[in-house]
């Protein structure tokens, strides 16, 4: 415990996420400050307070007989003088009486790195103007979460990062987009009411694939593709995932798989939507099944998915070669659902396409094996409320699952966005490499999220404190420690440092571009 004594440092001064370096010996260390508290050196002080009306008597008791108490958890250390340049994890702890100071932003640069190539500023720590860049390189390694409660900036913290990736080109992305927040523009609460999507930012190095044309079309944007899924690409596992949304019984997900057994796991959709009711009852006698689990059935694939406009008997284009066209040439897609974003059909579009893109994937991977320069760009898939793709019930039958279990073994790893962690199966959560987590207040969901972590304890005293906007915990494979964080602004600020120009700055830019072409004149 680090004493903050009036001479010293006001309790005031220090709020709980703010970084200590406390000198050891031998060893530096970089500690975070968990908890501040009040103490005194008489228990008689709280129940016998000094008159502290006059000036001097409060100067004096302040700081001697009473004090403030910070809790600081060492994180990482440096030998000293001389030693190792990386931090490393702590394995001991200061001598009694080490002198601690709040951090300063070399120090923090020091941990945590400088911008770079593949480092990207993502936000700032609690009261202190750098940056903390975070290593691209090793973000995209394994699985991210991006976490916290509806309202807390989950969506700007996403499209921060995914602006990131491909402003470093650290991966390619595909994002599923729900909410219609990152292909031409997004929502904000600002003046504006908007911002600038990752298509306006990056131009011919993003394409948007959309479900809904005219939705993409009012809302003033453009598209590349336009996504329609053929009843052959539905299979019985499909139905196992969409159980809920659907409200399908134990009895008709088993029914979809006897289906899949009789017709063919490609082709059972489009027989058995297309059934009248003599065809239903010839076969529930064949089956041996009751025919109103088969009427039921239908009925519901018809009403809930037969309504989707992007579902057709037959597809003239392949929406999963176009995309991995795409991706194939560097570039990332924005899949928008425009008007069509209810749950099951995000949840079946998902499933369906990234289960094909996958399979490609794992072709390719292994197809290259012993050759680095044929494997495939390394792809990161953006899917938001990822609860309900990787709960313990469904995360065995989804290929979401199986992605998050693989690492990058096929150079394939997930963004996953969801207000609800404790509902993803702890298997996965446990391969999700590096969490970014927005305010939590459901005691589950902090608990799903630092499950496994050190120091998970004084943790979550700093995750229930974050400011309900634009302030994250980040934790994991891509930090050398927990770092609290006010993010960065997604504004003009952003969209000048990834290259976009507009206004003066565009006019500057041709006016330069004109000097080197033709010199002055």
């Amino acid at each position: 415990r680090a004493v903050a004594r009036r001479n010293q440092l006001g309790v005031e001064e220090v709020k709980v996420g703010q970084y200590l370096v406390i000198e050891g010996e031998q060893q530096q260390f970089f500690a975070m400050l968990t908890d501040v508290a009040l103490a005194a050196a008489h228990p008689a002080y709280a129940s016998q307070p000094p008159d502290t009306s006059d000036p001097f008597v409060a100067a004096v008791v302040r700081g001697t007989a009473t004090y403030g108490e910070l809790s600081a958890t060492p994180m990482l250390s440096l030998e000293r003088p001389a030693g190792p340049a990386e931090p490393r994890p702590v394995k001991t702890v200061p001598p009694h009486y080490a002198p601690a100071y709040l951090a300063s932003d070399q120090d923090v640069e020091a941990v945590f790195g400088a911008a770079g190539k593949q480092f990207f500023a993502v936000g700032q720590p609690l009261d202190m103007e750098t940056w903390i860049n975070l290593s691209l390189e090793r973000l995209v390694e394994r699985s991210v979460g991006i976490f916290g409660k509806t309202g807390t900036g989950k969506t700007f913290l996403t499209r921060l990062l995914l602006a990131g990736l491909l402003h470093c080109d650290a991966a390619v992305t595909l994002i599923f987009d729900m909410h219609n927040e990152y292909g031409w523009k997004g929502t904000s609460e600002g003046p504006t009411g908007e911002v600038k999507g990752l298509k306006q930012l990056f131009g011919n190095r993003v394409a948007i694939f959309t479900l809904d044309p005219d939705s993409t079309r009012q809302r003033g944007g453009t598209y590349d593709f336009e996504v329609q899924i053929g009843y052959d690409q539905i299979l019985p596992e499909d139905m196992e995932l969409l159980r809920d949304a659907l409200e399908m019984t134990q009895a008709q997900v088993e029914t979809v798989y006897r289906l899949g057994q009789v017709y063919g796991e490609h082709e059972w959709f489009g027989r058995f939507i297309a059934m009248d009711t003599d065809e239903r009852e010839e076969l529930a006698r064949r089956l041996g099944l009751n025919p109103g689990t088969l009427n039921v059935l239908q009925r519901k694939l018809h009403t809930r998915l037969g309504r989707l406009g992007f579902l057709r008997p037959n597809v003239a284009q392949d929406a999963v070669q176009a995309i991995l066209g795409y991706l194939g040439r560097g570039m990332s897609v924005v899949l928008e659902f425009g008007r069509l974003n209810q749950l099951d059909a995000y949840m079946l579009v998902a499933n369906v396409l990234t289960r094909r893109i996958h399979e490609r994937y794992v072709d390719l991977t292994e197809r290259a094996m012993g050759d680095r320069r044929s494997e495939p760009r390394h792809l990161m898939i953006t899917i938001e409320e990822a609860h309900k793709f990787l709960s313990p019930s469904v995360a065995g039958h989804t290929i979401f699952g199986t992605i998050a279990r693989e690492l990058r073994k096929y150079h394939v790893t997930l963004l996953v966005v969801d207000q609800r962690p404790s509902g993803i199966a702890d298997e996965i959560l446990s391969q999700i490499g590096t969490k970014m987590c927005c305010l939590l207040d459901d005691e589950r969901d902090v608990s799903a999220v630092l499950a496994g972590v050190s120091g998970a304890g004084h943790l979550r005293d700093v995750l229930a404190r974050l400011d309900t906007k634009q302030q994250a915990l980040i934790l994991g494979h891509a930090v050398p420690m927990p770092v609290v964080i006010r993010t960065r602004a997604y504004g003009p600020d952003l969209y000048s440092a990834v290259g976009f120009a507009e206004g003066a700055d565009l006019k500057k830019q041709a006016e330069d571009d004109s000097k080197l072409l033709w010199g002055d004149r």
